[in-house]
């Protein structure tokens, strides 16, 4: 009954969160259903890989779940501060929250189970006959089991997302002082180092009669292990290095004597780089791995697998959602200080200008460390 009175107070925003909660959710059911319907199909196949592939996109929708999650109460004050009124303390305002998420993706994978059902019925062509075990019983354990885990990854994700200062009116998390330390850089730089010197010590002329390379899904061709596991370190360092980038870009931008235009840019943008940092790491890092993906498949010797391309898809879908919701818990959170810049009597086109310059530095990060990030995935595929 209460999310049935929380969808009526849905205005735009919390609308579009939760629908797209649900068609994400939608499409991971259906690829698990698919592979029950490969498993009926041939028993002998190999579905524990096809298990593993829906691995990633359940891991991007239960990211968003949490990022869309922990910018609730930022979004929505007054429903945190109407439950808190009411007698419901932290924990309880975590677990509606969970369950608001739980519920869209259970939503989501029943809608998909019930046209699963429907196309088993003698419905689809021939050519989806073996995704769905056509012809073969379907044991009712198998897709509610399996459908079960999307509901509870996602629910458990946005629990542990709220944190308990964020769970009251008017608190939310301070930035830590020393995120950007020097040690603290010392990770990511070293990975990032470890990852470039086997990249290269795999691509020295002669490394391809060391080993057996790696043969790649998805048709992504061979590589070697050097190579991959040297990739995998420069892709995590500079992931890591992401938030970092964005502050010193906006400490460049706020160098010397700025205007103000520079300085709120360059203030904000600083300001926000640890909580806009994982987001784009990991959107940096799906885009350039699609890319990279989608350049090897269209080459003359590449081979496409559509399943992959979905799920490159909705991987990037949900990154960007993420990126989204993070940016409108940002924006709520720096509500009280931009209202307090417009009472001073700041003019409102130099507070849109500052966004834009945010917006452009921000861009520019991206793009160096996903073109980074793409330039040495392509070098790795063979």
């Amino acid at each position: 009954m209460y999310y049935l009175r929380l969808a009526r107070g849905y205005r735009g925003l919390d609308l579009g969160r939760w629908l797209l909660t649900t068609g994400a959710a939608a499409v991971v059911a259906a690829f698990l259903l698919r592979s029950v319907g490969r498993a009926l199909s041939d028993p002998a196949g190999a579905s524990f890989p096809r298990l593993l592939w829906c691995l990633p996109p359940l891991a991007a929708v239960a990211w968003f779940a949490a990022t869309a999650a922990r910018a609730l109460p930022a979004q929505r004050p007054e429903r945190i501060a109407g439950l808190t009124a009411a007698g419901a303390g932290p924990v309880r305002i975590r677990l509606l929250i969970a369950g608001e998420i739980a519920l869209a993706c259970a939503l989501g994978g029943a809608a998909t189970l019930l046209l699963f059902l429907v196309l088993r019925n003698d419905i689809a062509g021939p050519s989806l006959a073996a995704d769905l075990g056509m012809g073969i019983p379907l044991p009712a354990a198998a897709p509610v089991t399996l459908l079960a885990l999307l509901p509870l990854v996602a629910g458990t994700a946005a629990a542990g997302a709220v944190r308990f200062p964020d769970t009251l009116p008017g608190r939310t998390g301070e930035p830590d002082p020393t995120a950007f330390a020097p040690l603290r850089l010392a990770l990511p730089i070293g990975l990032t180092l470890i990852g470039l010197a086997l990249e290269l010590y795999g691509l020295r002329p002669g490394a391809a009669q060391d080993g057996r390379p790696i043969d790649l899904p998805a048709g992504l061709g061979a590589t070697g292990t050097a190579v991959l596991i040297g990739w995998s370190f420069t892709a995590l360092g500079i992931a890591l290095l992401t938030a970092p980038l964005l502050a010193l870009a906006g400490r460049l931008l706020a160098l010397g004597r700025p205007a103000p235009l520079r300085l709120l840019a360059g203030r904000g943008l600083t300001a926000q780089a640890r909580g806009l940092g994982t987001p784009l790491a990991v959107l940096a890092l799906a885009l350039a791995l699609v890319l990279t993906a989608a350049r090897h498949w269209t080459s003359p010797s590449g081979t496409a697998e559509p399943l992959p391309v979905i799920e490159g898809i909705l991987i990037v879908g949900c990154a960007t959602a993420a990126v989204t919701a993070r940016l409108l818990e940002l924006r709520a959170a720096r509500g009280p200080v931009t209202d307090g810049l417009l009472r001073l009597g700041t003019p409102p086109g130099l507070l849109a200008g500052a966004v834009a310059l945010r917006t452009v530095a921000a861009g520019t990060v991206l793009l160096l460390t996903g073109g980074l990030t793409a330039v040495l995935a392509t070098a790795a595929l063979t």
